[in-house]
């Protein structure tokens, strides 16, 4: 399979007095259809790694090829329309416009990418399907629940067809019901051939992926 993401070397540091190294050396290789967890205590370096792979901040050495670009040559305009083409991210916090219906807020997904209306309704409307919310469709997010909320997330993540999933703590707000079926919706994405990519500390969340690894002090482990 291609790969999706390879890092080599890749790390990330503040500049001081002193210099706070965040990220270290970070080797990984991310394939086509992997389903990979990243877990590690608060301060390990986790929210650093999330926002280095997801195209938010630019690492100070190394090499990062998502989809075989290496985007450390970009311009920050072309980093992110890369991001918009090829990430989707799920957060904790949902992240959704109050007072928009679900479609409304999925649809925002290619607002400014010159989509027409009638075509961002209707692919809305197909990814509310893919997750379960076709019945939902036209309710207000602030009338759903939070499971609810989170699979209206996942939809717009997954809009544009992502090349990979990129998830932080997606069960972070739910209860345990609500947890439980986003995971099972994860897993059916995966089924699907999505590559997914769980940045967690919840060994419950970590325990649903296919491969396993651990951030520790900026340092993949």
């Amino acid at each position: 399979m291609d790969s999706v993401i390879t890092l080599a070397g890749v790390g990330l540091t503040y500049p001081g007095p002193p210099p706070v190294s965040a990220l270290r050396d970070v080797d990984l290789d991310v394939r086509q259809g992997d389903y990979l967890a990243v877990v590690g205590p608060s301060g390990s370096g986790k929210s650093t790694f999330l926002n280095v792979v997801g195209l938010l901040d630019r690492p100070t050495h190394g090499t990062y090829l998502l989809d075989g670009v290496d985007v450390s040559t970009l311009s920050e305009r072309d980093r992110t329309a890369l991001r918009g083409q090829r990430i989707g991210f799920v957060f904790q916090a949902f992240h959704l416009m109050p007072y928009r219906t679900a479609t409304e807020n999925v649809a925002l997904a290619t607002l400014y990418a010159g989509v027409p209306k009638k075509v961002r309704i209707s692919t809305a409307h197909e990814a509310l399907a893919r997750v379960g919310l076709a019945h939902r469709a036209h309710a207000l997010t602030n009338m759903l629940s939070g499971g609810e909320r989170q699979r209206v997330a996942i939809a717009r993540a997954i809009l544009h067809r992502p090349s990979l999933l990129l998830c932080d703590e997606p069960t972070g707000n739910l209860d345990s019901d609500n947890a439980a079926s986003v995971l099972t919706l994860l897993d059916q994405l995966h089924r699907d051939g999505m590559t997914l990519m769980v940045i967690t500390h919840d060994s419950t969340v970590a325990s649903r992926a296919k491969r396993l690894v651990t951030i520790r002090d900026g340092a993949l482990c």
